[in-house]
């Protein structure tokens, strides 16, 4: 089959032994979080950058819609390259050329620019999943989930950090000094992995890459745990994208009035819970991937109760945000450390597949979350993310028995 063609590439067990040292497995944190967070960055900016540069703020979404255009692009063409290529170089490649988009953005002076400078740091942040999959490339099998796990959580707090850096220093000394500054970082982290980096055997590749972007397409078709876990992750990033898109709208209005500053340090409580779920990879190692998933997303409704009561108390949106980011950061893991297991040798390509799937699920919550709460309030907002968790919960339960053994039992280590 043609998904099955491209070698694996590998390191000597020595060299995979040592490569995971406890500061690499850190770097590689730091850096996909600090690569997803590029991304993210515009979130709570829109309007500080829509005025700036003369746009008008309804059509300020379109900054946000550049650079997930450019994200869906990468995911399809350059995360693939990972299984063809030196994943090594590819890696240290889009990250000096982050650096250049980033410094487009900053020094944008006009509305086109601007947009192309974010679609390209779109396409390019997502060295973060080439990140992810050559971790798990690394990893001992009975390690792998549990290295998902640290590396992934690097990517949750890019994600949710994201708006408290960009609102801070928005308002200390506005938005352009968000992307130079990123552009400064992630030349450091690229200094980084050029010199920390493994080599690995370049992938004995024998797929064209036309080919390798058309077998995405035959690992949905031959691989239910891959099926199974990216519908999971398209509800359950729906279901957090709604909390999060519509959320500066209530708390930057009476009585609350909060600034950008103030309305991005709720990524803190985010950040503290998707933290306490970083274990949740060696769970799965250890065969209780089901289990784990159960829980996570049963906590991810639990906490649409307290996200509901925001008007009475802000500090009822705070247990509430804890607790929805450790159910996302749970099951998030958890579905990577699963489909990891079924093809080693198709790792960037798992990858690709089942992020392209959490981000339709993050554009549908995100989008249709600002239009509920246009007419229905943040109680809408709510009953509209509860409803897409007892979705999530159900599909679950009714695929219980179709996914696959061998993706959920516990793996022993090698002697």
């Amino acid at each position: 089959m043609q998904s099955r063609e491209s070698g694996t590439a590998s390191v000597s067990p020595e060299t995979q032994a040592s490569a995971l040292s406890r500061p690499v497995m850190l770097l590689f944190a730091v850096a996909s979080g600090l690569a997803v967070a590029n991304a993210y960055f515009a979130h709570p900016l829109l309007d500080v950058i829509a005025d700036d540069l003369g746009l008008k703020r309804s059509i300020a979404g379109l900054i946000v819609g550049a650079t997930q255009l450019g994200y869906a692009f990468g995911l399809v063409l350059l995360v693939p390259l990972g299984d063809l290529i030196d994943r090594r170089k590819l890696i240290i490649g889009q990250s000096l050329l982050s650096v250049l988009a980033l410094g487009c953005v900053g020094l944008s002076f006009t509305a086109a620019m601007l947009l192309v400078s974010m679609a390209a740091v779109g396409l390019l942040a997502v060295v973060t999943q080439a990140l992810v999959a050559y971790a798990a490339s690394l990893a001992q099998p009975a390690e792998r989930g549990q290295i998902v796990g640290v590396v992934t959580s690097g990517i949750v707090l890019g994600i949710l950090l994201a708006r408290t850096f960009a609102g801070l220093l928005t308002d200390l000394s506005g938005w352009r000094t968000v992307y130079l500054l990123s552009a400064v970082l992630t030349l450091v982290i690229a200094a980084l992995l050029c010199k920390t980096l493994p080599h690995q055997e370049k992938p004995k590749a024998r797929l064209s890459y036309p080919r390798l972007i058309g077998s995405l397409l035959m690992l949905f078709i031959e691989e239910p745990v891959l099926r199974i876990r990216a519908v999971i992750a398209m509800l359950i990033f729906a279901r957090i994208t709604t909390l999060l898109a519509p959320l500066v709208l209530p708390l930057s209005a009476p009585p609350f009035s909060l600034s950008h500053t103030q309305v991005g340090l709720f990524g803190l409580a985010g950040a503290a819970g998707a933290l306490g779920a970083v274990r949740s990879g060696r769970w799965a190692d250890r065969g209780h991937g089901q289990r784990t998933t159960g829980i996570a997303l049963t906590l991810m409704l639990i906490a649409w109760l307290p996200i509901s009561m925001l008007p009475h108390s802000i500090l009822w949106l705070i247990a509430g945000v804890f607790i929805i980011d450790f159910g996302l950061q749970a099951a998030h893991v958890t579905n990577q450390g699963m489909i990891y297991r079924v093809r080693p040798e198709a790792q960037n390509r798992l990858t690709a597949a089942y992020v392209i799937f959490y981000s339709i699920g993050s554009a549908i919550g995100s989008s249709a979350s600002t239009m509920v709460y246009a007419y229905a309030g943040w109680n809408g907002v709510s009953v509209m993310g509860a409803g897409i968790s007892a979705l999530t919960l159900t599909f679950w339960v009714l695929t219980l028995r179709s996914t696959p053994p061998n993706a959920t039992q516990r793996i022993v280590a090698a002697e």
